[in-house]
């Protein structure tokens, strides 16, 4: 078999994985989208079988084979789109072959029951209701670990599987630094004298206008209606099958429409890194999108760095104010800015401001390493989240839902993919300060609602290179240093000092 046939093979048979988790994905959509509850087990079995044809076919002897006779090969006999494909393959193959296919199966089918189960626990505040199945699912993933990575603690080996070459000796020291940095200057603006009205940012806002408004906002910064769809969800989440079919949904209440605008936004980041992949080999590896954390710098940049900055709200606040008139009567563009980026500790993450959303993510990534090396048990989950709860924020949940229960994540058995958060608003501080830099109007652009340049920008250095580069060598090629926390903290303390005019 020459090469060429040889690559060819590998590219049919990579082709026909990306279509059935093409339709695995389009499944899992339409379980959280439309999905009548009653069909949860029926789900569960398809779901269960899908996973079962996916896993044969990534473990298939004769992939294994091609890739045999390919790694054989000179480097120089493929270009770097070819070798990406053909060594992200290896590493799936060695990956998924290390796997048994019952476990494969088994969380794939307690992911789907653990959804549903997540749900009513969290509609019922109860969640004893949640915790057996939860056991199961930590059972399940530390199983996993032990064959996906037996050298690695099963913890590491679970943010592996969202943040490649991470571990907890490196996520630790950065996350005790920032709690160091961020739990006393949340502290100081709590005591300061100036505190923004936010007043105007309650009352009732008809659901339909904020759907208006969120769809203008979405497809003015650049998504794609044509190659994406908007919908509502309990968790707002960004899925989809491919770059032509993306699907972002937010939730609404009628009386916060800032929570459903900038989840909507965030989401939004999320399906332009989708939308905007190469063109090439859409569906093999070399495509991808990279890491959790790099897709989250994506939604944070266009949430944060974007709309939530002055010349945003500049552009936007007439748009905001005709919506809702009654509302926004008699304030300013100033004001707005200000009232969307005040400091207040609360109860839910997808709801924190960014000062108080890192502290967030650090105490579910403790947590999860309490529950991995036993230092915590389940049953103890909700008394141990209060007390943390109140420790970082100063804030005690009333229930469980607006506590433990509040993230569907370990519903899916996603453990290790918090950090990803924090991590991505690092990079997009990192990012931005770079593209500010190399276009020195995007400031002007923003307040021009002139969005073109900016996505652009990120379509170029960071959606179209796929996984031709580690995170670490993205971040030094775009930037031109590494992983640097100072730059976050920085951005944080100059805009919040500022809004609370802090000395």
């Amino acid at each position: 078999m020459t090469i060429n046939k040889s690559y060819q093979n590998l590219v049919s048979k990579l082709e026909e994985i990306s279509y059935l988790n093409g339709v695995m994905c389009t499944l899992g959509w339409d379980q959280e989208v439309v999905m009548p509850s009653g069909a949860s087990e029926a789900r569960a079995q398809q779901i269960s079988a899908l996973a079962g044809v996916i896993h044969e076919r990534m473990t298939d002897t004769q992939l294994g084979e091609c890739l045999f006779a390919l790694q054989e090969e000179d480097d120089s006999a493929f270009n770097a789109s070819q070798r990406c494909n053909i060594n992200e393959a290896q590493r799936d193959f060695d990956l998924e072959t290390k796997i048994p296919k019952q476990l494969v199966m088994d969380m794939a089918a307690l992911g789907s029951r653990s959804h549903i189960s997540w749900v009513k626990a969290r509609e019922d505040n109860k969640f004893s209701d949640f915790a057996p199945v939860l056991k199961q699912f930590l059972e399940l993933k530390k199983n996993w670990a032990q064959y996906a990575f037996p050298d690695l603690s099963p913890y590491d080996a679970n943010i592996d599987n969202f943040e490649r070459g991470t571990t907890m000796a490196e996520i630790t020291p950065v996350f005790d630094y920032m709690k160091t940095e961020l739990i006393p200057f949340i502290q100081s603006i709590k005591e300061s004298t100036y505190h923004p009205d936010v007043s105007f940012l309650k009352g009732k806002f008809p659901v339909t206008k904020q759907e208006s408004l969120g769809r203008r906002i979405s497809q003015d910064i650049g998504f794609d209606f044509d190659r994406g769809r908007m919908d509502v969800s309990v968790h707002p989440f960004c899925g989809g099958s491919h770059p032509t079919d993306v699907r972002i949904t937010t939730r609404y209440k009628e009386d916060n429409f800032i929570e459903s605008l900038y989840a909507l936004i965030h989401e939004t980041g999320h399906g332009l890194y989708e939308q905007g992949r190469m063109l090439e080999g859409r569906d093999l590896p070399v495509s991808q999108s990279l890491t959790m954390g790099i897709h989250e710098s994506q939604s944070l940049f266009w949430e944060r760095m974007i709309a939530q900055s002055k010349f945003f709200c500049s552009h936007y606040f007439e748009t905001i104010s005709a919506s809702f008139p009654d509302n926004l009567r008699g304030q300013s563009d100033e004001l707005f800015y200000q009232a969307i980026n005040t400091c207040q500790p609360g109860f839910i993450r997808v709801e924190a401001d960014e000062l108080t959303y890192p502290l967030h993510v650090i105490l579910r990534y403790e947590i999860e390493k309490g529950l991995f090396d036993g230092s915590m048990v389940v049953n103890d989950l909700p008394e141990i989240w209060n007390e943390m709860m109140m420790k970082y924020l100063g804030v005690k949940p009333p229930t469980d839902t607006l506590g433990v229960l509040q993230d569907s994540h370990w519903s899916g058995g996603a453990f290790g993919y918090f950090p990803s958060y924090t991590l991505g608003a690092i990079y997009a501080c990192q990012f931005y300060g770079t593209m500010i830099s190399d276009l020195p109007d995007t400031e002007n652009n923003i307040e021009k609602g002139n969005f073109a340049p900016i996505k652009s920008w990120l379509n170029e250095k960071i959606h179209s290179q796929g996984r031709l580069y580690t995170p670490q060598q993205l971040l030094q090629r775009v930037t031109g240093e590494a992983l640097n926390p100072n730059y976050f903290i920085e951005y944080l303390k100059n805009k919040y000092r500022a809004v609370y005019r802090l000395n």
